[in-house]
């Protein structure tokens, strides 16, 4: 059969075939058309830019390099997509697309989460958790609050609760504590363990032991204790000094009762005072979570070094809110070797009163700023008086170290220690000039007058003016004498004198101090009546006292 005749008998289905064709080359096309090539492209070349990450085998390095891609459009023809750089591989283009994060920062955050994670591990061990048992009293008169304030009972005693119905009661307490020696020697708040029937110490191994206080010192809230161990792992003490703020920091301790707990923050500020705490204040300031149970916990750096005892936060809630203190590692280092080796602080006193330079003062005192500390009054006999310091004199130098404020001034007094002869600058009438001055021991409130007079104050006991009475009473500062500390039950003096009183003259002779006190008592007879010109309560009496 000839080809024109198969042609002519199967015309039907030859132009079936040739459509189906036609349709199937169509959408083979689109199947393997790319959305840039169904787009018309703009003219000229377009770059795009594109970052993308590789690593050189050869020196381990990573670089950024940047690909420029053309888009290159010919005439008749399809456009041509050219790159200078190959294609970033698979498993790189789909990790980058899965985290956003460079390998570079990865690796980073990795080394600094692990240096945490070391820290934390060295740390832990040292910091134990300390649970005290204390007996309280409650009253159900509404005065009671106020009637069982240590410093109201201290002054005016139990003349007041007579009306009460007292009754006693067990209450527990948790904090946290810092092993600082192999054998048991332990850091820990004053507040954590004050009055403290039973103390018990848990390990980080879980093992359990009673607790010893050494010494305590309210004025810093720092206190020691001790446990019966041995081969315990301690903290390193570092140096607070050198702290700086924004200084990564770690807080470890027992918040709440939830054991080992660690935070992390910065350190906020250094040389905090004024806050109400504790009498020496110079307080590092961390925005480490710290809780109720952190107290007496460790504040440590990047080193795992000790640079701070976790004490107090401040919050409206009793809660955390980004406000942590911590006493700093040196002042925690004074106090400790003073508690261990003597059972209590000795303390330097130069015997001034001094107050903040305002710009007020600064311009009445011919000063170029407003920096050191003026001397208010001058304590009659102490080491300033001796030295020629006056008041209205400004302090802007002691042993070598600048003074800013007030609190600088009286933390490195305090640090000093007693009979050392150190030089002082001032600035007097718009001159400054050089001093030195013998630091003696500040004046405790233990070292009282005992009370063997046989006469009408027997059985008054007296004390020295302190800075600290001065300001807890708001005795003005021009006031001199001794304070009544004391009365004992059945004294001539009892109805007539108060705990808190100031004597200032006995028999029309002024008094400064205990022993001007004790010489003119000691000369009184048993049937000689006294007169006392008395300083009580903001304002100066007259108080007769009969002889027995």
């Amino acid at each position: 059969m000839s080809f024109k005749k198969i042609w002519l008998k199967n015309t039907s289905l030859i132009i079936a075939l040739l459509i189906v064709c036609s349709f199937t080359a169509v959408g083979c096309a689109k199947r393997y058309t790319t959305p840039a090539e169904t787009t018309a492209p703009p003219k000229g070349p377009v770059k795009e830019e594109v970052m993308r990450e590789e690593v050189l085998p050869e020196r381990g390095e990573t670089i950024m390099e940047e690909r420029v891609t053309e888009r290159v459009e010919a005439p008749g023809r399809e456009t041509v997509v050219k790159s200078a750089v190959p294609p970033a591989s698979e498993e790189t283009s789909v990790s980058h697309a899965k985290t956003g994060i460079s390998r570079e920062s990865v690796d980073f955050l990795t080394k600094t989460g692990q240096a945490m994670v070391e820290i934390a591990e060295t740390v832990k061990p040292a910091v134990v958790n300390i649970s005290t048992v204390r007996t309280e009293k409650a009253s159900d008169t509404p005065l009671s609050p106020l009637l069982e304030d240590p410093f109201f009972r201290k002054f005016f005693g139990d003349q007041f609760r007579h009306q009460e119905r007292p009754r006693e009661y067990k209450s527990e307490s948790l904090g946290s504590g810092v092993i600082i020696s192999s054998d048991g020697y332990i850091l820990t708040n004053n507040h954590v363990i004050k009055n403290a029937d039973t103390i018990k110490v848990l390990l980080s191994d879980k093992s359990e032991h009673t607790g010893k206080v050494i010494g305590s010192d309210p004025k810093t809230d720092v206190a020691v204790i001790k446990i019966d161990a041995k081969n315990l792992t301690t903290l390193p003490v570092g140096n607070s000094d050198h702290l700086k703020v924004g200084e990564l920091v770690l807080a470890v301790g027992n918040p709440y009762g939830l054991n080992q707990t660690i935070t992390m923050g910065i350190v906020s500020a250094v040389g905090r005072a004024n806050v109400g705490i504790a009498d020496y204040e110079d307080f590092i300031q961390t925005d480490a979570a710290i809780n109720p149970g952190n107290s007496g916990g460790a504040l440590v750096n990047v080193k795992g070094e000790l640079v701070g005892i976790n004490t107090a936060i401040f919050s409206t809630t009793g809660g955390y809110q980004g406000i942590g203190f911590a006493i700093p590692s040196n002042m925690v280092k004074v106090v400790m070797n003073n508690l261990i080796e003597k059972g209590r602080v000795i303390r330097g006193w130069l015997g001034v009163s001094i107050q903040e330079i305002t710009p007020e003062l600064a311009q009445q005192f011919q000063l170029d700023k407003d920096y050191g500390t003026l001397v208010a009054d001058v304590v009659e006999g102490g080491p300033a008086e001796k030295a020629g310091i006056m008041h209205g004199d400004v302090i802007i130098e002691f042993a070598g170290k600048q003074v800013d404020e007030p609190y600088n001034l009286r933390n490195i007094v305090a640090g000093t220690p007693p009979g050392t002869e150190v030089e002082l600058k001032v600035i007097r009438s718009g001159k400054t000039m050089p001093l030195k001055v013998t630091i003696t021991e500040l004046p405790t409130e233990e070292q009282k007058i005992p009370t063997e007079f046989q006469n009408a104050l027997r059985g008054v006991s007296v004390q020295n003016l302190t800075p600290d009475v001065y300001r807890q009473l708001n005795i003005p500062d021009k006031i001199r004498g001794v304070v009544v500390s004391d009365i004992e039950n059945g004294s001539p003096a009892e109805l007539k004198l108060m705990r808190g009183d100031v004597i200032l003259e006995i028999n029309r002779k002024a008094i400064s101090n205990t022993d001007d006190y004790q010489a003119l008592v000691s000369n009184i007879k048993s049937d000689m009546n006294v007169l006392l010109l008395v300083f009580r309560r903001g304002s100066t009496v007259f108080v007769t006292i009969s002889g027995e």
